[in-house]
Parts: structure tokens; sequence; C-alpha cells
């Protein structure tokens, strides 16, 4: 498969969005010629990286570009791009002390598991004599289990909070949450170019 397959698709697709079928009679007239089920395949990939979007329109599916401008706005996808490479005993008490600043409520397991952090994590993490992480005795729980509505939370789903006001952790969630911003929003012509614009943690 040619390498610059995914630029001719690109340009294929600038303001508009096509079928499988009229994106490959496109390349075809590009001088790109692929069978229609790898390139189905290819397409369904570019999808998963979230470089296209995929829009059923019955009986067929069509694609679009997502560009910079329609960047995911799942929160959970946004936290976890800006803490995957951190290990895990970093990342959960980061996760929780986040996630507790943004929402003002404890997190729960079903939160952690959207952020590809697992049950056994959690009980590695709480079993550590330095974790500063807790289950929540929090009065509220069963409520704030019902008011959350864009993910669907378990009724006996535990949550988790930060013990221990630790200022490094604080620290460390106030730079996740500043990239965040800064990914979120356009901050051409605000920086300097000169400058290192990437927080380090």
């Amino acid at each position: 498969m040619p390498q610059n397959l995914n630029e001719k698709i690109n340009d294929v697709l600038e303001d508009r969005q096509l079928s499988i079928s009229a994106i490959t009679r496109e390349l075809k007239d590009k001088g790109f010629v692929e069978h229609r089920l790898v390139l189905t395949g290819y397409l369904r990939a570019l999808r998963d990286l979230k470089k296209l979007q995929e829009i059923e329109v019955p009986p067929s599916k069509v694609y679009k570009r997502l560009d910079c401008q329609e960047k995911s706005t799942d929160i959970y996808s946004i936290i976890g791009d800006h803490i995957k490479h951190l290990d895990m005993e970093i990342r959960l008490p980061l996760v929780v002390c986040i996630i507790s600043k943004l929402f003002k409520r404890p997190v729960f397991r079903e939160e952690l598991l959207h952020l590809g952090i697992n049950s056994k994590n959690v009980t590695n993490c709480l079993e550590s004599s330095t974790c500063v992480v807790t289950v929540s005795r929090d009065e509220n729980l069963k409520l704030y289990r019902s008011e959350i509505t864009r993910i669907p939370i378990p009724a006996n789903d535990p949550a988790y909070e930060i013990k221990i006001e630790d200022m490094k952790l604080v620290s460390m969630a106030n730079m996740v949450l500043l990239e965040m911003i800064k990914d979120l929003v356009d901050t051409t012509g605000l920086t300097p170019k000169t400058k290192q614009t990437k927080l380090e943690i």
C-alpha cells in the first residue's frame, strides 16, 4: 500500500464526505488502485485513530475528515492522552486527583476503567503503604451515581478519593490540566516560538 495513501485520502475528502465506493473511484482516478476490502480496513483504522469520522448513511457508510478543530471532547479520552505515558503508581492517584478537582466528587471505578485503569491496578495501589488513594465513604455516593448521565455507573460501583493532600500530586494535576487547556484552545500567536511550550511531568 502506498505510504502517502493517507494524504491522498485527506485530499479526496477535503470539504466533503464520501462512501467507500466513491473514495475507491476517486483514488483510482489519482492512480491509487487498491482492493475495496483493503481500503475498507484502512478507512476503519483511520476512524479508530480518530483521523476520520465514520457516519452511517444506510445502506452504506460515509467518511469525512476530522480536522484539528474537531478533537475529541470526551473528558476521559483527553485526560487519558495526557497521562498514558506515566507509570501506574503515579497515573492512578493523578487521575483521582484530577477528576476529583474537575467534578468536585469522588471518582468511580467505572470512570477509571474508561481511563485504562482496572480493578487490579486499584487493588495494588490500595495495598501499598505509600498509596494516597482510599475508598470513598462519602455519604452522597448514591446521589452522585444517579446524577452522572454521560456514562452508566453501576449501582454498587465503589468510588475513590485522595486521603492525603500531597502538594507534588496537586502540582502534577495542575500541569496536566494546563496541558489539556492548551490542547483544546488555539494558542497560536500567544506563546513565544523560542520557548518550550510542553510541560514536563
